[in-house]
């Protein structure tokens, strides 16, 4: 097979979060299969000097720290007249490196991890072209244009419409555009007129050794887990769904908690909180960890974890990440669409005030709390593994 370009918005490493956890699995699916050169971006010194990690999977490596803030990148895409999205990405180095890459090797495949780094994807190339949107990105910024602050509705609704042009021109010129769930895929094919022999799925999987309840990990980083009913959110932090669900979670739904568990504790393990969620540490029986170094031990303890999302695209990994625990998780409409479960039987879905009862339900009921559990755990061994999901990607790279 013909050699691969992989070019990614973030660094596919660590795997710690969502994005970075299914583009390092698809790199590393690549390059079970031809010599991978990678291109990306990294965001910061501390991921920068972690790149070296992924020299032994690749044939070539380039890495570019990008720092450009988000109010320049917006200011330069009203004058531009373009998606936020793309100015706060875009650059000339890594135009310059995707060229010289194509220059210099025997590239076959051209494999564009998120939709913003397609705009580096140079014309008239002759390579088959694989583009990893994941989410339909328009969709979500459509939807904080009905729930963010006023001020902002106006630009979220400019990126909505800028970003869906974008989407749909790179769909046109793609061999294949990938997204992460049925519902996202039959979504955009709604928006585009396209078909499902352009528009495919590839889902995400979950490492079912490491997510196990079986597995070895340390105890959690903070004592505190030790407080009863715990009940646990693992996410990103500075994610405006996330925020927006912990907070709402916090001062909502805890207290009602509360009144019948006074002991009851919620955790919010995640990196870089914003200062918003940190403030939330000072409620009666909330505890916001900042980053951990490893989630486990928190999923592992948790009586009850919960994803109570307003807005969710695709595949939610903490929901996969906590049915792989065993736990008993209760989710959101909006986070648990993407996902191939039963409600009441792998998972509860509930929503807004169906949310209290379905956890004090869970709490009344340990025993049945477990069968939950199990039978989460049994649903992603037998449809998530890694392995399982990734392997229609080897049919599209063959031209």
């Amino acid at each position: 097979m013909r050699e691969i370009l992989f070019i990614a918005h973030r660094l596919p490493w660590p795997p710690d979060r969502g994005d970075k956890i299914r583009s390092h699995n698809i790199l590393r699916h690549l390059a079970g299969t031809a010599r991978v050169h990678l291109v990306t971006f990294a965001e910061d010194a501390q991921e920068l000097a972690a790149a070296d990690d992924l020299k032994p999977l690749v044939a070539s490596l380039h890495v570019e720290l990008r720092n450009r803030s988000r109010a320049l990148g917006v200011a330069r895409s009203l004058v531009q007249r373009r998606a936020a999205s793309l100015s706060l990405f875009d650059s000339t180095m890594m135009r310059r490196t995707v060229a010289r890459v194509l220059k210099d090797h025997d590239i076959g495949t051209t494999f564009v991890f998120s939709g913003q780094m397609a705009q580096f994807v140079p014309a008239g190339h002759d390579t088959r072209f694989v583009m990893d949107f994941v989410d339909v990105d328009s969709e979500k910024f459509r939807s904080y244009s009905r729930r963010g602050p006023l001020p902002l509705r106006w630009l979220y609704r400019r990126e909505a419409r800028l970003l869906a042009s974008f989407e749909h021109t790179v769909t046109q010129l793609c061999d294949a555009a990938l997204f992460v769930s049925e519902s996202e895929a039959a979504l955009f094919r709604s928006l585009t007129g396209l078909g499902p022999d352009k528009v495919r799925v590839v889902e995400n999987g979950i490492d079912l050794d490491h997510f196990s309840p079986d597995a070895s990990f340390p105890s959690p980083d903070s004592m505190e887990t030790r407080s009863r009913p715990l009940v646990v959110f693992t996410g990103q932090m500075d994610y405006p769904p996330n925020i927006e669900a912990v907070t709402d979670f916090a001062r909502e739904v805890l207290p009602q908690l509360r009144a019948v568990h006074p002991s009851l504790v919620f955790a919010i393990v995640g990196r870089n909180p914003v200062s918003s969620v940190t403030a939330l540490d000072v409620l009666p029986g909330v505890i916001v960890t900042g980053a951990v170094s490893d989630v486990r031990p928190w999923l592992a303890a948790a009586d009850v974890v919960v994803a109570p999302l307003a807005i969710a695209r695709g595949i939610q990994n903490k929901v996969l990440e906590a049915m792989a625990m065993a736990r008993p998780v209760v989710a959101s409409v909006a986070a648990a669409e993407g996902i191939d479960a039963q409600d009441g039987r792998d998972l509860i879905v509930a929503e807004n005030d169906g949310m209290v009862p379905a956890i004090l339900d869970l709490l009344a009921a340990p025993d049945k709390a477990k069968v939950l559990g199990i039978a989460a755990r049994l649903q992603v061994e037998g449809r998530y593994r890694w392995e399982q999901r990734l392997e229609p990607l080897t049919a599209m790279l063959a031209p």
